[in-house]
């Protein structure tokens, strides 16, 4: 009875995680931080009638600085090959590439690692109280004459079952623009090959391509996402150098630079 107590159980092997403890905690604080920002932003959720209004908004002052391109955009690639090829890699930036590239990362170089996925946290706080403050309407729904061409295309992006996974109204920022621009500086550190690190940099303007191409994103949203990356690499940068005595976990600082 004595050994039984003093016994430690321990799973069988195949039912163990193939991770180690720091990974598994990686993972888990991604989950949580994820989570914790989907619900965020439905709870702040606009209306339709007001993001289409803020859409028009953006059309107008779009169009008065020359910039209003999104329909010329979309019209160049119409019925070619690589509208296909621009719905495709719009599909996989957030969902496919950046976990793909985390990953990469977090077995290169773990420092690198550390600031995109801090960036990324980071940017996620940022961004939810101007999805709350300011909804827009994708160019797709905004009544402009922009097509949907990923739902054309056989993806459909407003059913029921597409959009309980993400907030339509939330089209400032763009955070596929913002991330894509921070996965390429970050996979240009990390690389040696020049061709590669060339490569990465191309990352961030081809999905820049991809969200106007398709109907998803004006170029103000383009240049917000990018604006909310540098302020989440900010502001993960600083928390990441906080170091308050307090038990591991009681900070935010501790939180980035530990975990």
């Amino acid at each position: 009875m004595c050994m039984l107590a003093a016994t430690t159980f321990r799973p069988p092997s195949a039912l163990r995680l193939p991770f180690s403890r720091r990974a598994r905690t990686q993972i888990g604080l991604f989950l949580l931080a994820y989570l914790v920002y989907s619900a965020a932003r439905f709870v702040t959720i606009g209306d339709l009638a007001t993001a289409t209004d803020n859409a028009h908004w953006i059309v107008d002052m779009q169009n008065s600085l020359g910039i209003g391109v999104e329909a010329s955009v979309q019209g160049a690639f119409e019925g070619t090959w690589m509208l296909w090829v621009l719905n495709h890699l719009y599909l996989i930036a957030q969902l496919g590439v950046i976990p793909a590239v985390l990953i990469f990362l977090y077995r290169r170089d773990f420092g690198i690692y550390t600031t995109l996925r801090n960036t990324i946290l980071a940017t996620w706080l940022i961004s939810v109280p101007v999805y709350g403050l300011f909804p827009v309407a994708p160019p797709r729904l905004a009544e402009i004459g922009i097509t949907d061409t990923i739902t054309a295309g056989g993806f459909d992006m407003s059913s029921s079952l597409t959009t309980s996974f993400y907030n339509e109204l939330a089209a400032v920022p763009s955070l596929h623009v913002g991330f894509a621009v921070a996965v390429g500086f970050a996979l240009f550190a990390a690389l040696r090959n020049p061709a590669l690190k060339f490569l990465a940099l191309l990352w961030g303007p081809v999905i820049g391509l991809a969200v106007v191409a398709t109907g998803n994103h004006f170029v103000f949203d383009m240049v917000a996402g990018v604006v909310a990356s540098v302020a989440g690499y900010g502001l993960g940068a600083m928390a990441a150098r906080i170091r308050i005595k307090r038990p591991a976990g009681a900070t935010l600082g501790r939180t980035f630079a530990e975990a």
